[in-house]
C-alpha cells in the first residue's frame, strides 16, 4: 500500500496533476483555491520543462492552457467561480478545437462576487456548456481529499482519451479540507498525439489548430462528429457510487460535501427504520442517469442534497421520468445541509408519500 500524507485538497490536485505529467500550468489565485496555484508556483519551476505563470487576469489564463493544449502537452487551470466565469470564453474555444485540458474549479458561493464559503451553485455553468456553443465538459466530482487527487488524474487521462477538456468541480470546503491521502503513482500520457502543433520538420502535412469554420456545412458536420464522441463518453464513463441502495425505499442524490453529509443522515435514518440509500454522482457529465432510472422502479422517493438554489435537481427528475417525487433539500450562500435538515425532509417525503 503506498503510503498516506496529510493534504489539503488543493495541494492534492497540484501534486497528483504533476505526477500525472503536467508541467504547465496557468492561473490566477482566488479564494478557495489559492493554495493550488501557490503549489505549483513553488514546484513547477524546479521540475524538467515545468512551466507556471501567474497571468495577468483569467482570460489570459485560459488562453495560454489554448496554447499548451494545441502543442499536445498536459496543462492544467484552476479557479474559483467568478474566475470560471471569466474563462468560459476560451473553454468553448478549447471545446470548438477539440484539444484536452484540465480545468479546476473550487466553487464559492454566487452571483456576482458572491461570497467565499463553499457552494455548489456551478453546477448549471459546469455540466450545460457554460460557454457559447454546443459543447460538454467531461465533469468530475470529488467528495474526499482522496478523490481530489485521484479524479484529477482521471481527468488528465479522460482529456486526452476524448480529446475535450475535462473539469474537476469541487467544492471549497473539499478544497481546504484535510485528510490523509495516497498519492498517485507519476505517470505520462502515453497516447499518441498526431493532431498536435509541434513542428513538421519538413516531415508531414502542417497541423492547424482551430474552432473557425466559415462553411456551415463544415461546422454541422465537425459538431456531429463531436457529439459522436460526446455518445462513446456517455456510454463508456459514467462513475457514481450507490451506497445502501439495496433495500432503500427512498434515496438521496448527492455530491461533494453534501454526499458525505449524506452517509450521515442515513446512518440514523436506518437506525430508526427508515430505509435510506444514496447515489452519488462521481460524474455529473455525463450524469449516473441509468443508475436514477433503475432506482426510480424500487424507491418511493427522490432528495436532492445540494449546496445551491436546485440545479442538479433537473437531471434528477429527468432521469427519473416523473416515475416517482423528486424533492430538495439545499442551503445556498456558502452554508451546508445539516444531518437533521436532510432527516426533516426525507421524513416529510416518506409522510407525503403515505398519504
Amino acid at each position: 500500500m503506498p503510503e498516506k500524507v496529510l493534504m489539503k485538497g488543493n495541494e492534492a490536485i497540484a501534486e497528483a496533476a504533476l505526477r500525472a505529467g503536467c508541467r504547465h500550468y496557468f492561473g490566477y489565485p482566488i479564494t478557495p483555491q489559492t493554495e493550488l496555484t501557490a503549489y505549483m508556483a513553488k514546484k513547477l519551476p524546479k521540475m524538467e520543462g515545468g512551466v507556471f505563470l501567474q497571468a495577468e487576469s483569467e482570460i489570459s489564463a485560459i488562453n495560454m492552457v489554448y496554447g499548451v493544449a494545441g502543442t499536445g502537452k498536459r496543462v492544467m487551470t484552476s479557479s474559483s467561480s467568478p474566475g470560471i466565469s471569466l474563462k468560459q470564453e476560451g473553454i468553448s474555444y478549447i471545446a470548438g478545437a477539440d484539444l484536452p485540458a484540465v480545468i479546476v474549479n473550487v466553487q464559492r458561493g454566487g452571483p456576482g462576487l458572491g461570497g467565499i464559503q463553499p457552494s455548489q451553485s456551478d453546477y448549471f455553468q459546469a455540466t450545460k456548456g457554460g460557454g457559447h456553443g454546443d459543447y460538454h465538459l467531461i465533469v468530475l466530482t470529488p467528495s474526499s481529499v482522496q478523490e481530489m487527487a485521484d479524479l484529477t488524474s482521471l481527468a488528465f487521462d479522460l482529456a486526452d482519451k476524448y480529446r475535450c477538456p475535462a473539469m474537476l468541480l469541487a467544492d471549497g470546503t473539499m478544497g481546504q479540507m484535510m485528510e490523509p491521502v495516497a498519492l498517485p503513482e507519476e505517470k505520462e500520457s502515453g497516447i499518441e498525439k498526431p493532431w498536435a502543433v509541434t513542428g513538421t520538420q519538413m516531415k508531414r502535412e502542417h497541423n492547424i489548430i482551430n474552432s473557425l469554420y466559415l462553411s456551415p456545412e463544415v461546422l454541422e458536420k465537425t459538431n456531429f462528429e463531436r457529439f459522436e464522441r460526446y455518445a462513446e463518453i456517455e456510454k463508456n464513463e459514467v462513475r457514481y457510487e450507490s451506497y445502501m441502495m439495496d433495500d432503500a425505499d427512498y434515496a438521496l442524490v448527492a455530491f461533494g460535501i453534501a454526499a458525505r453529509v449524506a452517509k450521515n443522515a442515513i446512518t440514523a435514518m436506518r437506525k430508526e427504520g427508515l430505509k435510506v440509500g444514496l447515489i452519488r454522482p462521481i460524474t455529473i457529465w455525463p450524469f449516473p442517469k441509468k443508475a436514477i432510472r433503475e432506482a426510480a422502479d424500487k424507491v418511493k422517493g427522490f432528495v436532492s442534497v445540494e449546496l445551491s438554489m436546485g440545479q442538479m435537481i433537473e437531471d434528477v427528475k429527468l432521469a427519473e421520468e416523473c416515475l416517482r417525487p423528486v424533492v430538495l433539500c439545499n442551503r445556498a450562500g456558502g452554508m451546508i445541509p445539516s444531518v437533521d435538515q436532510i432527516i426533516k425532509v426525507t421524513k416529510e417525503l416518506a409522510e407525503g408519500g403515505k398519504n
